[in-house]
């Protein structure tokens, strides 16, 4: 009897009974296994979540300005664990502070441990509260800690995107369809079902980059590497962490890495066609264009929510002494494009030729809407991805253009810069949140820095190279 027991003991501490589902659910557990997954996720936008002080703002505010009818939409998508568990009993009180590492933010529970997706907007994800984890390696290695099988929806190679879109796709209680980034992804190229094209490339090839590294290197853990097996827990995107948080240097580098690629001043290259294939154009009597477009992105540009980023395009033109001679498109710090008394970053309704590139929001009365209770309707002016392979369709170029009439100074004009700039949030909204008592002044000075807005992309024209290569005859470079 007594080495049954201890044959007992031995096969418990092997780990042939798996943790309680209560274990799993924290991210510390998860660490013990998954060190590298769980340092990059630290730091990430979705253990961020539950502790944006922006969120928590419009949070406050969206509950006393729609009479408590905001319920737990916002918490339901930055901190959908809290809700699981029965945690947030009062949603106009909603405090992070408060919560349990397994529910505060968005867990590695909560993404694996996902059964099925019940709708493809505001977290239709639907979990299986087991001790089986989901991911996309097939044949997984058995684990002490939990079950594990292989789920086609987590793997970069055959999944359709729709568990990211079921939480980055937003519509509002009042039915517009505000945050629309998986609904953009259906539309491009990315979203084709053709593996001999590498295609489709989901939200997780881009934003959760696979390399080959074991999954698991937990102390007595004999885990194979895989190759394309260990993917980026960092998923940067645009925004980053407002207030004190593990790993913001490294956030901020990967944010730079994945959005430097996304966007460029080119131009088209079209097979036998005669059009002018530079980024930058002078062309006669004093017409300045700028061609940008969106490479490699699965959406549009700006996504997600378009209503809050700014993007726009600054135009500088020089002269030999490199004097400034034409500009457009300058916006001091700590302030939005929209807020410029510039031609062209006010977009009107209908506008065919801006620079200011997002979602403009508005109410029913047609004022603007800096808040999405607020939103009736909205137009959009956003670099947009491509559609289609097919470089006969009028379709294949996505790119937008931009025009200046420079007049008179077209004869001056040697040197032509054209920068991209994004800044993640609106001022607009920060201060109405800060005059009401919901966000902290600090926080919109910290937006307000030179170093929170980002330069996506930049290019040159130059007088002297200008119509080479591709371009000969023209008054276009670069390509």
């Amino acid at each position: 009897m007594k080495r049954a027991v201890v044959f007992l003991v031995v096969l418990a501490a092997c780990g042939d009974d798996k943790f309680s589902v209560e274990k799993l659910q924290s991210p510390q557990t998860c660490k013990e296994c998954h060190p590298k997954h769980y340092d990059q996720w630290s730091g990430s936008m979705h253990a961020y979540a539950a502790d944006d002080p922006v969120f928590l703002a419009m949070n406050k505010r969206g509950q006393r300005d729609t009479n408590g009818e905001l319920g737990t939409f916002c918490i339901q998508c930055h901190a959908p664990m809290a809700l699981k568990l029965g945690l947030v009993t009062d949603a106009a009180a909603f405090d992070p502070t408060t919560l349990p590492p397994e529910a505060r933010g968005i867990t590695c529970f909560f993404c694996h441990n996902v059964k099925s997706v019940a709708d493809d907007h505001n977290n239709g994800l639907v979990l299986a509260m087991d001790q089986t984890m989901r991911g996309g390696a097939k044949n997984p290695t058995d684990s002490p800690a939990h079950y594990g099988v292989y789920d086609p929806q987590m793997a970069s190679d055959t999944n359709n995107s729709v568990m990211c879109g079921s939480c980055h796709d937003v519509v509002t209680p009042a039915g517009v369809h505000l945050e629309r980034t998986y609904a953009e992804w259906q539309t491009t190229v990315f979203a084709i079902q053709d593996p001999a094209s590498f295609l489709p490339v989901t939200c997780s090839k881009c934003h959760m980059i696979p390399s080959k590294d074991v999954i698991a290197d937990g102390p007595g853990l004999n885990v194979k590497s895989r190759d394309l097996g260990f993917h980026d827990h960092t998923m940067a995107a645009i925004d980053l962490a407002l207030t004190p948080f593990p790993r913001m240097d490294e956030q901020k580098t990967a944010v730079e890495k994945i959005l430097k690629p996304s966007l460029g001043v080119v131009g088209l290259r079209p097979l036998g066609s005669t059009a002018a294939p530079g980024g930058i154009c002078l062309d006669p009597p004093g017409t300045l264009s700028v061609r940008v477009d969106s490479l490699s992105v699965g959406h549009h540009f700006p996504s997600g929510a378009a209503q809050d980023r700014r993007v726009w395009l600054e135009v500088t033109a020089y002269d030999t002494a490199n004097n400034v001679v034409f500009q457009r498109g300058v916006v001091p710090d700590g302030t939005d494009p929209d807020d410029v008394a510039d031609p062209s970053l006010q977009c009107a309704t209908g506008a065919t030729n801006c620079a200011a590139f997002n979602d403009r929001t508005y109410k029913a009365d047609n004022t603007r809407a800096h808040f999405f209770w607020d939103v009736a309707r909205y137009d959009s002016n956003l670099i947009r991805p491509p559609i289609t392979r097919d470089q006969n369709s009028p379709a294949y170029d996505h790119s937008t253009t931009v025009r200046y009439d420079v007049g008179a100074t077209y004869t001056s004009i040697d040197r032509i810069e054209a920068k991209i700039y994004v800044r993640p949030l609106p001022f607009g909204a920060l201060d109405e949140l800060v005059s009401t008592g919901d966000l902290d002044a600090s926080i919109r000075a910290q937006l307000a820095k030179p170093e929170t807005t980002m330069l996506a992309t930049a290019s040159t024209w130059l007088k002297s190279t200008k119509g080479t290569g591709l371009a000969m005859n023209t008054n276009c470079n670069p390509f």
